[in-house]
């Protein structure tokens, strides 16, 4: 993409859009727009060469603000966390659907030649993700559907809408299936923190305070994979500039483990062992998801390849920097 085309980014002063706009800046393109609801202080990542807007994009005004004299837009905008946090909160998940749609209304309206809907693992049908020795889930597997409850229906119906405004109004429309992004500059306390952040936080608290435990949500069999956020951000522009990717596509890592192994590794970055105890009744999700990464690797001759060891070791060590800072 050219670097004098004005791209807009739709939840920007969450983690992975700070991560991304970071990136664009590093490659020289200087007309980016940045847009959240959040209040400025609250940005996870802030630069003050780019345009930057505070707006409620579920609102129809908002969108058409946001996206007015722009080129391409990348949506990340969403109110959502860990599995805690939609367990918790489905109406406010689905209520994301507003963002998504108020979206490409405007893109519509003012011409916009591309649009990147950013979505998520949570799409694949339960039945696919029973047992912890999961197959890796292809992206057909999607169908016949029956997604996370709340949030990854809201994902799943706004997947059909960037096809479909694709479909009939022209407008290029490009998606990834995230699948359990990861690293520095991100939420690790307040309930939205997903596992990688939330284990590591934990082991770094027991460190620090002397109390050697740990509570695991569930049995700790369960398993997933967890994909680091610069293996995130490339591959998401790799998507988004992409000309043979038309229909929703798996970013993720195959890396899977339990999330007994992920303490495991948080225990050797930090160099202790903790008494483990497993909270049976907190949420825990589906009991297994992998991404088969067949279809980006024949189609991009790429996937995320940033090791969970090493990932979470720079994750880790942010985290434990912010926390021993701050307190």
């Amino acid at each position: 993409m050219s670097n004098s085309k004005k791209i807009v980014i739709c939840g920007a002063g969450g983690f992975i859009g700070g991560h991304l706009i970071a990136d664009l800046r590093r490659q020289g393109h200087t007309h980016i727009r940045a847009v959240d609801i959040k209040p400025m202080d609250e940005w996870f990542q802030k630069f003050d060469d780019v345009e930057n807007l505070v707006l409620d994009l579920q609102e129809k005004e908002a969108c058409e603000k946001a996206v007015e004299r722009c080129d391409s837009i990348y949506n990340l905008a969403a109110d959502m966390g860990g599995m805690g946090f939609i367990e918790a909160n489905k109406a406010l998940c689905m209520l994301s659907v507003l963002i998504n749609t108020h979206l490409l209304m405007a893109a519509k309206k003012h011409g916009v030649g591309r649009f990147f809907y950013a979505s998520s693992a949570c799409v694949y049908a339960a039945h696919k993700q029973v047992n912890p020795d999961v197959t890796a889930l292809k992206e057909e597997d999607a169908y016949p559907a029956m997604p996370e409850d709340g949030y990854g229906w809201e994902k799943l119906f706004s997947e059909r809408m960037c096809r479909h405004f694709s479909e009939d109004f022209g407008i290029v429309t490009r998606v990834a299936r995230y699948h359990n992004v990861y690293g520095p500059e991100g939420t690790y306390d307040g309930g939205r923190e997903k596992a990688p952040a939330a284990i590591c936080r934990k082991v770094i608290e027991a460190k620090l305070s002397g109390k050697h435990e740990i509570e695991i949500w569930g049995d700790g069999h369960q398993t997933r994979s967890f994909q680091y956020i610069d293996d995130c951000v490339l591959g998401t522009q790799k998507i988004m500039n992409s000309d043979v990717v038309t229909m929703p596509i798996n970013l993720g890592s195959s890396e899977m483990v339990t999330i007994n192994q992920l303490v495991d590794i948080a225990e050797g970055i930090a160099g202790i062992k903790l008494k483990r105890s497993h909270n049976l009744k907190a949420p825990k999700g589906v009991n297994g998801r992998n991404s088969d990464n067949t279809l980006i690797q024949k189609l991009l001759n790429w996937q995320p390849s940033i090791s969970l060891q090493s990932g979470l070791e720079k994750t880790y060590r942010w985290i434990y920097d912010d926390i021993t800072t701050n307190s």
